[in-house]
């Protein structure tokens, strides 16, 4: 989550900001691998677009034999100003004392969503889409990786310089050395229990730093890997994933934390930084992005859908009431009503919406997927079993990278017991799109 140390005055309510003019104009452009959502003029949607596209090659080539473009979609939110910001950010943001964001990255399961503003200053422009892409091509390690080192790759790539023929790794946050030079660095014991309950993740004051230390010993650790053909790093991740606790995991693969700090302490004050060089073009073919003027209502239903995930819920409905009011048909809204309704536990009515989403738009993969697995829910589903069969066989045509829908195909014909050789294979699949995930290990016909 990309962050700037001052804090701009909080000028108006949200419900105010959500109220946008209805000359407001909105574009969408759409890459081979993102879809960037903006209210801004299209020269800049286009550029933050080629921006995504050119930093996913950057990973690409620093980590071949990652996936680098997960099932689910990318969804890039590039607003204009901070005001329009406030409107979606999370509430434990807003207010005074908080964490000025410039963006932030919001992972679920069927959907990724990527929130910047285009106001925010700084030495490197484009910071926080490198920022927050690091968080979505870490994303599936979230649910264990420590946030210090989260943040700290983020901080790290954040950087990134992207030139014609090589990428520059490692540069320095002019903002990240102030803090440092002018504060008493955090016990790294300290630093390394913080989650995302905590103050420091959260109050500017203590946000500023925590982002700091882990960016210089996010930094430190890299370039020493680098230099000293080590992989400390790697080291740690592996032994955090093996669920072994973030202080003693540090002990072991950096040695003594004291000796660690010390060590920090140096490298934060020294005159010089290290980085490396990256090899290779990042060519992007802008030719094949597609530009598409958006209406406020379809806009106002991704922004709706946006606040669902962000448990913003009162200003989801608020703004779902406008856009169904506007257009009863907007597939968008009629999908986000259903999640909203299958979290407050109506599965009867979340079903419903979904049906409605699917009679709209078939090409819905996630209004497919989610009918299904609530009618799967609810326990007796004889009369519906021909509906979920197919829905369910639509959305894994629809998006093959989505391994929940194959997840769940796998469980319904285990459950009805038949195409059990098939139902095995998906299992497999879905398995195989996001090993991370336990659940789909056991979720499989068991004969």
């Amino acid at each position: 989550m990309a962050r700037r140390p001052l804090l701009l005055p909080f000028l108006i309510a949200v419900i105010a900001v959500i109220a946008t003019a209805k000359t407001e104009s909105w574009l969408e452009v759409r890459t081979p691998h993102f879809v960037v959502l903006s209210n801004a003029s299209e020269k800049r949607a286009r550029h933050i677009a080629d921006q995504f596209e050119r930093m996913r090659a950057v990973f690409h080539k620093r980590f071949p034999n990652a996936h680098v473009d997960p099932g689910s979609p990318i969804i890039v939110i590039a607003l204009k100003d901070n005001k329009d910001f406030q409107a979606l950010e999370p509430e434990a943001y807003l207010g005074k004392g908080r964490l000025n964001l410039a963006g932030l990255f919001l992972r679920a399961p069927d959907k990724n969503y990527v929130l910047l503003r285009l106001d925010a200053e700084g030495e490197h422009p484009y910071a926080t889409v490198y920022h927050e892409y690091t968080h979505l091509m870490i994303g599936r390690a979230q649910e264990w990786l420590p946030l210090w080192l989260n943040e700290g790759w983020a901080e790290f790539y954040q950087n990134t310089e992207i030139q014609e023929k090589e990428v520059l790794l490692g540069e320095p946050s002019t903002e990240n050395l102030l803090l440092l030079r002018q504060n008493q660095l955090l016990p790294l014991e300290t630093l390394l229990a913080i989650d995302a309950n905590s103050p420091y993740y959260h109050e500017e004051n203590k946000g500023s730093m925590f982002y700091a230390e882990s960016w210089v010993l996010t930094h430190y650790l890299e370039i020493k890997d680098q230099q000293q053909h080590t992989e400390r790093l790697l080291d740690y991740a592996k032994l955090v994933s093996n669920n072994v606790d973030a202080v003693t995991a540090a002990t072991r693969a950096f040695g003594d934390l004291k000796l660690l700090r010390k060590d920090l302490e140096k490298y934060a004050s020294q005159a010089g930084f290290y980085g490396f060089k990256v090899p290779g073009s990042t060519e992007v073919d802008d030719s094949a992005f597609k530009v598409e003027t958006m209406s406020l209502t379809q806009a106002d239903a991704i922004r709706a859908d946006f606040l669902a995930y962000n448990q913003r819920v009162k200003d989801s409905r608020a703004l779902l009431d406008r856009v169904l009011h506007e257009d009863p048909n907007n597939v968008t809204a009629h999908e986000t009503m259903g999640l909203l309704a299958f979290r407050e536990g109506k599965l009867g009515e979340a079903e419903k919406w979904y049906e409605q989403a699917i009679k709209l738009d078939s090409q819905s993969f996630l209004a497919h997927y989610y009918y299904a697995a609530i009618a799967m829910q609810e326990g007796t589903f004889t009369d519906r079993a021909a509906q979920i069969e197919a829905s369910l066989r639509a959305a894994t045509k629809l998006n093959p990278s989505f391994a929940p829908a194959f997840d769940r195909l796998a469980v319904f014909y285990g459950t009805q017991h038949k195409n059990l050789d098939e139902a095995r294979m998906f299992s497999i699949m879905a398995v195989q799109l996001d090993p991370s995930n336990m659940g789909f290990r056991v979720n499989g016909p068991t004969s």
